[in-house]
C-alpha cells in the first residue's frame, strides 16, 4: 500500500463515511454544526480539521471511532501544514460531465466479487477532460462499524487483490492514487497510456470502464450506486451462482435519508447455472442513492433437518428472503438505533421491512394482518412492521411493553420464519409500548385485541423470543394443514366467547 501522511489519512476516512451514510458536505456540516465551506476545505487538505470537528464527525457518520482514531495520528504529528490542492482535485467530478449511460455489474463465483463499471461519458463543457475520479470502498459489517473497521485494520483491503484494470474506448488507462486506507481507495483514472493521451474533448463521448476484485471476506452483501453527476440512465446487474439460491432487495436514499424500496421490480433469471438480477432507471435524480442487497439462502441452512422441500409454507417464506428457525440471529436480542442519529439507517432497514411484507403477501393472503421484524430478513436491528387487516401500516423503533392488562385471549398465530405449524398462544388483550419516533422522541402507544396480538409477536423477535416460548405447557404447535383460519380474521367479544364454549 502506498505511504500517506496523517492529514491524508484523516481526509479519506472523512470521505469514506460521508460517502457510505449518504451525506454531502452540507449535510455533514449542519449535523456537526460547522459551514459547508470548512467541510470542503478539510477535505480539500486546506484547513486542518479540530479535534472538535473530528469528534462530532465520528459520530454523526456513526464511524465507530475510524475519524477519532485519524485524528489521533494526525495530531500526534502537529500541526501540519495544509496540504496544496490541485486543480480540479477534491470533489469527484467537474460539472462539465454527462453520463449518457452507466452499466454497473457485479458478479461472483462463490469466493470472490468482480464489480465491473462501464460509463458513456459526454463532455457538455468547453475544456478537454483527462482524468476520472474513482472510489472502491468496501463495509463486511455494515451494521456494525466498529467491527468492520477492527476486521480492515487486521485484514487491510490491497491493491495486489483489487487487481484493477481499467480502459477508455478499448485502450488502457493509467490511474494515479489519491487516497489509500484499509477500506478505502480514491484514485484518478489518467486518459492516457503509454502509447499515448486521449482527452475527452468538447462536445465528445467516450466509453470509460474498469473493473476490480474483492475477496468475499471483505465484501459485504451490499452494492451501491452513487449518482454524482447528471445520469440519463443508470443499470445494475448482479450475477450470482444459482446454487446459492440468492435473493435480492433494493432502497433508494436521497440526500434527505428518506429511503424507500426501488420504484420499479428487480428483474431475474436463471441460465447455465447462475441467477441474474438485473434493474435499470432513467434520469435519476442527483445525488440519489441505490442500494442492493441480498442474501444466499443455501448459506443459511445450517442443519440437515433444517432443509425444506420447496412446496411447503415455510420453504416459500425462505425463497423470498426470510429467515428461519435455526438461525441464531432469530434468538438473539436485536441492537436498538439511536436515533436521531442513525434516522438513515432506521429508514433505510424498514423500507426493507416493508419490500419483504410485500414479498410474503404475495405468496400467502394475511387476513389477520401480519408482521415482520428485522432479525427476520437478517438484519440484527430493533426494527419490525406491521400491517393490520384494516390496511394500517404500523412501525416499531426499539419497542418494548412496559404494560399489559385486561383478560388474557388464547388464539392461533403463525410465524414467518417456521410457517409450516400454527400454535395456540395467549396474550393480553391490551398491551402498552414505549417505541421510539425516527425523530428520537420516545412514544407510549396503547394496543388492543389483535392489533395487540401483531405488535406483541413482532417484539417478542426484537427480544430473541419466538411464540413457541408463550405457548402454555404441554400445548404444541399444529401442521398448517390442519389449521382451518387461513385467510380469516381473529374472532373477539361475543362471536369468540362462542367459539371458546364450542357451541
Amino acid at each position: 500500500m502506498s505511504e500517506q501522511g496523517p492529514t491524508e489519512a484523516f481526509i479519506a476516512e472523512l470521505k469514506r463515511w460521508r460517502d457510505v451514510r449518504g451525506l454531502s458536505q452540507s449535510a455533514l456540516a449542519s449535523a456537526v454544526g460547522y459551514t459547508p465551506s470548512y467541510v470542503s476545505k478539510v477535505e480539500g487538505g486546506q484547513q486542518r480539521p479540530s479535534a472538535t470537528f473530528a469528534e462530532g464527525a465520528d459520530k454523526a457518520l456513526r464511524a465507530g471511532g475510524a475519524l477519532r482514531r485519524a485524528f489521533h495520528e494526525l495530531d500526534a504529528q502537529g500541526r501540519e501544514a495544509p496540504t496544496p490542492r490541485s486543480p480540479g482535485a477534491g470533489e469527484p467530478h467537474t460539472s462539465s460531465l454527462t453520463v449518457e449511460h452507466e452499466d454497473t455489474s457485479l458478479h461472483f463465483d462463490g469466493r470472490t466479487y468482480r464489480a465491473t463499471q462501464r460509463r458513456r461519458l459526454y463532455n457538455d463543457g468547453s475544456d478537454p477532460i483527462t482524468r476520472y475520479l474513482i472510489r472502491i470502498s468496501v463495509d463486511r459489517y455494515p451494521g456494525s462499524p466498529e467491527r468492520s473497521n477492527q476486521h480492515y485494520r487486521e485484514h487491510p483491503l490491497t491493491w495486489e487483490e483489487i487487481n484493477l484494470s481499467a480502459s477508455i474506448d478499448g485502450e488502457e488507462m493509467k490511474w494515479r492514487v489519491q487516497h489509500d486506507r484499509d477500506a478505502f481507495k480514491e484514485l484518478w483514472l489518467l486518459f492516457e497510456n503509454d502509447h499515448g493521451r486521449y482527452p475527452l474533448y468538447p462536445g465528445e463521448s467516450v466509453w470509460l470502464e474498469y473493473s476490480y476484485t474483492v475477496g468475499a471476506d471483505k465484501w459485504g452483501t451490499w452494492f451501491q450506486r452513487a449518482v454524482r453527476l447528471p445520469t440519463q440512465r443508470l443499470g445494475v446487474r448482479l450475477d450470482f451462482p444459482a446454487e446459492l439460491d440468492p435473493v435480492v432487495w433494493g432502497t433508494e436514499t436521497t440526500m434527505t435519508a428518506a429511503a424507500f424500496p426501488f420504484r420499479n421490480p428487480i428483474r431475474s433469471s436463471t441460465e447455465d447455472g447462475r441467477r441474474v438480477f438485473s434493474w435499470s432507471t432513467d434520469e435519476p435524480p442527483l445525488h440519489a442513492r441505490y442500494r442492493l442487497e441480498w442474501t444466499f439462502r443455501a448459506q443459511r441452512t445450517k442443519e440437515p433437518n433444517l432443509t425444506r422441500t420447496a412446496d411447503t409454507a415455510s420453504a416459500r417464506m425462505q425463497a423470498i428472503g426470510i429467515v428461519q428457525e435455526g438461525d441464531p440471529i432469530l434468538t438473539a436480542a436485536a441492537l436498538p438505533f439511536s436515533l436521531p442519529d442513525e434516522a438513515e439507517d432506521a429508514r433505510r432497514v424498514v423500507a426493507e421491512l416493508h419490500s419483504a411484507a410485500d414479498r410474503a403477501a404475495g405468496v400467502h393472503n394475511f387476513g389477520k394482518g401480519m408482521g415482520i421484524a428485522a432479525p427476520q430478513i437478517g438484519i440484527n436491528r430493533a426494527a419490525a412492521i406491521v400491517r393490520t387487516p384494516e390496511g394500517e401500516a404500523i412501525t416499531l423503533l426499539n419497542p418494548r411493553i412496559i404494560e399489559e392488562s385486561g383478560d388474557f385471549d388464547e388464539q392461533y398465530e403463525g410465524c414467518l420464519s417456521f410457517f409450516d405449524v400454527r400454535g395456540m398462544v395467549p396474550r393480553p388483550m391490551s398491551i402498552s409500548v414505549e417505541h421510539t419516533d425516527i425523530d428520537g422522541q420516545q412514544r407510549i402507544t396503547i394496543f388492543e385485541r389483535g392489533h395487540a396480538r401483531l405488535v406483541a409477536h413482532e417484539v417478542d423477535h426484537l427480544h430473541g423470543l419466538l411464540y413457541r416460548s408463550k405457548m402454555r405447557p404441554g400445548i404444541k404447535p399444529i401442521p398448517v394443514s390442519e389449521y382451518r383460519g387461513t385467510g380469516q380474521t381473529w374472532q373477539y367479544g361475543a362471536a369468540r366467547e362462542k367459539n371458546q364454549r364450542g357451541t
